[in-house]
């Protein structure tokens, strides 16, 4: 009797978490209806927000969530692969504890206070030392000269991006040592008595045997990234208008959008178009979870094969 219970506990749990995913599908749809019956798929591809007008798109906010979230993977991903690999295999014994711990304080500082470090700190020393000279070598230059054109007040997609990347770095290296360490040290040493390197050992050995932990991991970070609300909504700017792909443009992301007009929408239209932008968002994250999945398999599918 008691192992059915449990079953039944358990089926209970599962089949409550995915009542509770559907709910907010529907809710979602059912809020976001009004916006998606005036403007369709279309609202994808407006880039026009303006609550006045009663016009709403929503191209801003899903390039800043997306261009903030690439750039933040794109910081994270090395650096916490080499954070993992060095306290996993080069690290003294002395410093692996207390370089750990510290890397995970990092996750437990609240966002709002790296907003307002972005914001105060970051942004200008970002301003004065980064775009500034790269205005001046690439003036003129076709392309480059626009990718980094824009006011220098340290504000904008670039800046969220890094800051982005800051806080996803301890959840992404936290998992992959994790995984790094459960890899059986017979597999190892073998590699190693075989003349491997350090290098071989990780990329060879370490790597395949953990790579399900290791994309959990980076999946874990970008949808810390992709979610992040308050960092993002002091250092992005907050403009719905795409004026160039200057990476120092300031810009809108789903999240801020959200946190910034939800409390003011007025029920009809605007309050409709942002519950679309949450639509969009759960859309988002469900694409990235699927398509992780399907690299999974294509993997472990591959796994065996000759080289």
């Amino acid at each position: 009797m008691a192992d059915r219970l449990f079953a039944w506990l358990a089926r209970g749990a599962a089949l409550l978490t995915l009542a509770m995913l559907l709910g907010i599908l529907i809710s979602l749809l059912v809020g976001a209806w009004p916006s998606i019956s005036q403007y369709g798929l279309g609202f994808l591809t407006r880039s026009v927000w303006d609550p006045v007008q009663n016009e709403y798109g929503g191209l801003v906010m899903i390039y800043g969530t997306l261009a903030t979230s690439a750039i933040a993977l794109l910081i994270a991903v090395p650096v916490s692969f080499g954070i993992a690999l060095f306290l996993t295999e080069l690290s003294p014994a002395w410093l692996k504890r207390p370089l750990g711990t510290a890397i995970e304080l990092l996750a437990a500082v609240p966002s709002i206070v790296y907003g307002m470090w972005g914001l105060m700190v970051f942004g200008p020393l970002l301003a004065t030392w980064v775009q500034q000279p790269l205005q001046s070598i690439f003036k003129g230059v076709p392309y480059l000269g626009a990718l980094v054109s824009g006011p220098p007040v340290g504000i904008g997609i670039l800046s969220a991006g890094i800051i982005l990347a800051i806080m996803i770095i301890p959840f992404i290296a936290a998992v992959m040592r994790d995984v790094f360490e459960v890899t059986p040290a017979l597999l190892k040493e073998s590699a190693y008595g075989l003349g491997s390197t350090t290098w071989e050992v990780v990329w060879k050995v370490v790597l395949p045997y953990t790579k399900t932990g290791v994309l959990g991991g980076i999946m874990l970070g970008l949808g810390r990234a992709l979610g992040e609300t308050m960092a993002v909504t002091f250092v992005i700017g907050n403009m719905n208008q795409l004026n160039s792909l200057s990476v120092f443009e300031a810009a809108n992301s789903i999240t801020s959008a959200l946190a910034n007009e939800f409390a003011e929408a007025g029920e009809g239209l605007h309050q409709a178009s942002l519950i679309y932008l949450g639509l969009v968002l759960f859309f988002i994250t469900f694409v990235v979870l699927a398509l992780s999945k399907l690299l999974l398999n294509r993997l472990q599918k591959g796994e065996g094969a000759r080289a």
